[in-house]
């Protein structure tokens, strides 16, 4: 259909409708970077998905004959932003051995609701490291002392949200590194190693490693170089 201008044409412009997509697309953008979402306990899995990724981890103990597998999924917050992150959203425990049947599922549970709370959950890692088993613990390959299974859960917690980011510690310096290598290499000719570690290692009351040697008249440990001497 033609359209017959009757009137005097005084003023046009070009539409370039591959312009106005990119400019509403720089705007939807702006507007994702200024709203951020948080973790809250309403926030829920993005439409159409349905799986997270995450991560399984097997641990596997003294105590009992069958494994415990942890599987952690995290969802990510304001993807394709500069406030993007990755956050733990729910965790599923699962064995063959029923007798731990109820207290994982209301671990999980717990831990889970905890998750999607929001705020700093990295205290969760740190408070199951501190329940210890009345019937005593037990040591890891390579020394470490684990005083029950759900700090062993507490530390495959830890571990995930290091490798997350959402725990982030201050590494040792090239300097210091090299000090405990040549340390550690020293007191191993010496007496011979246990665990990678030198013979005759004391606990580490914080990184629960037997690593900790007198070194310069102080007792240090060769782990997580925690000093008495400071």
């Amino acid at each position: 259909m033609t359209t017959k201008i009757s009137s005097k044409i005084v003023g046009y412009s070009v539409t370039d409708k591959e312009a106005e997509a990119k400019a509403e697309e720089k705007l939807e953008k702006k507007k994702r970077e200024t709203e951020v979402i948080q973790m809250h306990e309403k926030v829920a899995r993005p439409d159409g998905l349905e799986c997270l990724e995450g991560a399984t981890y097997k641990i596997r103990t003294p105590l009992d004959e069958h494994a415990l597998y942890v599987t952690i999924n995290d969802i990510i917050l304001n993807p394709g932003t500069k406030h993007e992150q990755r956050r733990p959203f729910e965790i599923f425990i699962n064995s063959k051995n029923m007798d731990h049947f109820q207290w994982i599922v209301a671990l999980t549970r717990v831990m889970s609701a905890v998750f999607r709370k929001g705020g700093d959950v990295t205290f969760l890692a740190e408070e199951l490291q501190a329940v210890f088993d009345p019937k005593g613990g037990y040591f890891k390959p390579g020394g470490k002392f684990m005083p029950s299974i759900v700090a062993e859960i507490g530390e495959v917690i830890e571990h995930h949200m290091r490798k997350i980011g959402l725990i982030v510690d201050e590494e040792l310096t090239a300097h210091q590194q090299k000090i405990l290598a040549e340390k550690r290499a020293e007191f191993e000719a010496d007496g011979g190693a246990e665990n990678g570690y030198p013979a005759g290692a004391t606990l580490c009351a914080k990184c629960n490693t037997k690593a900790v040697i007198v070194m310069d008249n102080c007792a240090t440990c060769l782990s997580c170089a925690d000093s008495k001497c400071g």
